[in-house]
């Protein structure tokens, strides 16, 4: 069997800025990007991911700051002297070449032995699950095997780092769901250090081992997507990443024994931490929301509140409520098993866990 090798690297990215005139592209970013690590940079259009991601590539160039592979500074270095692979968001294949010899383009340009561009090509395609098309070409082939032809001309050059250009954007819904799984189970088999840049959270927080969140060019949080999404360090994360509900209210306590008060609460608080006094916003997501009919709220750890459902959908695996609590509204969530639900002017009531909440600082 033809096999690549690839070595585990990581991927340092110093201090980095970026300015076109007076607009400002990244500011000062910082990563760690640890060996074999499949990372994501997350923002909307405009926050600065791609932009970082072709500098990675050396398609540009930072005013200030420095990247490193391991223990080299590549910043200087032109982009076909840093053995790093990347793979564009329209795939960029050579139409008039078969799907073989797109994947041996690069070993070409490299001038290896034949010897030697046969066996990596036909590696690179064994890995994608392309083994038999090597006589075809692009347009023969559907928008998945394109997308996997050009990843096997990456990694056919066996580069120390993948990236990874919103690949997946040309796909439709359910064939993206299922390239992202294929995409990071090759990835786990090559150990290749790979930074994946998308636009789309659920792409994000499904396949990344961690997520660097951008906005504006600067840096709103790194983490694991499981803590992006239950302790965002923001309020622009808590609304990007996932839906979320914000209430304003107001912090009071003397550090050991914090309270979070607002109308909808009435004369009751929360108590809450990793917070300081003054204003703030309370953060919970709809699923963290306990909904029952009015009456029926059990005596738990849960702080429950009176209101009326103003509008339900149905989403399949769960009902999503709209619900006036004096004067706030509140989405909740609630699993889907059978049955109509709570309806439009129904009176209900919601629990919220202290433990489900985040105290965000107001924006």
């Amino acid at each position: 069997m033809n096999t690549l090798s690839h070595r585990k690297v990581r991927v340092q990215i110093d201090n980095v800025s970026l300015a076109y005139g007076a607009t400002k592209v990244l500011r000062d970013v910082s990563i760690n990007i640890e060996p074999g690590e499949f990372f994501a940079l997350l923002g909307p259009s405009g926050s600065g991911k791609s932009t970082l991601l072709r500098m990675l590539a050396g398609f540009n160039q930072p005013q200030s700051g420095s990247i490193r592979v391991d223990d080299t500074d590549i910043t200087g270095i032109p982009p076909w002297k840093r053995d790093i692979g990347m793979v564009f968001q329209n795939y960029a294949l050579w139409p008039h070449m078969t799907v073989a010899a797109n994947v041996a383009f690069g070993l070409e340009e490299r001038k290896l032995p034949r010897e030697e561009i046969n066996r990596r090509a036909a590696a690179a395609l064994e890995l994608v699950g392309l083994a038999d098309y090597g006589s075809r070409r692009p347009n023969q082939l559907s928008g998945g095997q394109q997308q996997r032809v050009a990843v096997a001309r990456t990694i056919a050059i066996e580069p120390k780092v993948l990236l990874l250009d919103e690949p997946l954007s040309n796909l439709d819904a359910k064939l993206r769901v299922h390239m992202r799984t294929e995409l990071l189970a090759l990835q786990r088999k090559l150990g290749i250090t790979t930074i994946f840049v998308t636009h789309d959270q659920e792409e994000a927080l499904s396949i990344a081992d961690r997520v660097a969140v951008l906005d504006g060019g600067v840096i709103q949080q790194v983490g694991t997507p499981t803590t992006l999404f239950d302790r965002p360090v923001n309020r622009f994360i808590a609304n990007f990443v996932g839906t979320i509900n914000l209430v304003r209210g107001e912090v009071s306590g003397d550090g050991s024994a914090l309270h979070f008060a607002a109308p909808l609460l009435g004369n009751r608080t929360l108590t809450v931490t990793d917070c300081r006094p003054g204003t703030a916003e309370l953060a919970i997501r709809p699923h963290a929301l306990k909904v029952v009919a009015a009456g029926n709220a059990p005596h738990d750890e849960r702080l429950w509140v009176d209101g009326g459902v103003t509008e339900r959908e149905f989403l399949g695996e769960f009902m999503r409520y709209r619900v006036d609590v004096a004067g706030t509204s509140l989405v909740a969530d609630a699993p889907h098993f059978g049955g109509a639900g709570h309806a439009p002017g129904t009176r209900v009531q919601l629990g919220i866990d202290p433990a489900t909440v985040n105290i965000l600082p107001a924006a």
